[in-house]
């Protein structure tokens, strides 16, 4: 009982805080914002080498605010299983590590790619998709918020269209 409490724990917070952070901060900060745009997606600029090498410490705000919505749910599930809230936080950090391997060393186990697209699970291959286009293949951790993020992002696309238009 105490490990399915442990992973239910788990998945509810990689659940629930990909949704919130694709819907709440991730599509959003691309339609309004510009600084994820600068730091995550320039074509010319690496987020290590501009927040590392460069010194530009200011970047790890994109990086805070990316995990934030992950955080908001700790207080909650933290009730149900603190092993679930940590299982979830390192599975989370291991998933941005992996999905930014654009090149790894070594080819992928095909078991792996498999259980990915069973369990809808971002590939390195799928978010460089959005790497290399920020209107396509959202959702950090789970491929399923992806279709409807292109949804949300084309609406705040237009309610921004909108909102200028009545402005000027």
């Amino acid at each position: 009982m105490e490990g399915a409490q442990i992973l239910l724990t788990a998945g509810l917070l990689l659940l629930l805080g990909d949704f919130v952070a694709t819907f709440g901060y991730h599509v959003p900060e691309h339609v309004f914002g510009k600084f994820h745009g600068l730091v995550h997606h320039s074509p010319r600029r690496s987020f290590v080498c501009y927040a590392i090498q460069h010194r530009q410490p200011i970047a790890l705000i994109d990086g805070f605010l990316s995990a934030f919505p992950y955080f908001v749910f700790i207080p909650w599930l933290w009730t149900l299983s603190p092993w679930g809230v940590g299982l979830g936080l390192g599975l989370a950090e291991l998933h941005v590590i992996w999905r930014h391997r654009f090149s790894p060393p070594r080819p992928r186990p095909v078991w792996l790619t498999k259980l990915c697209w069973a369990f809808g699970i971002t590939t390195p291959e799928r978010h460089q998709i959005h790497h290399q286009n920020g209107n396509r293949a959202f959702g950090d951790i789970f491929a399923f918020y992806g279709r409807p993020a292109e949804w949300w992002l084309k609406y705040l696309r237009s309610l921004k269209k909108r909102y200028r238009a009545t402005c000027r």
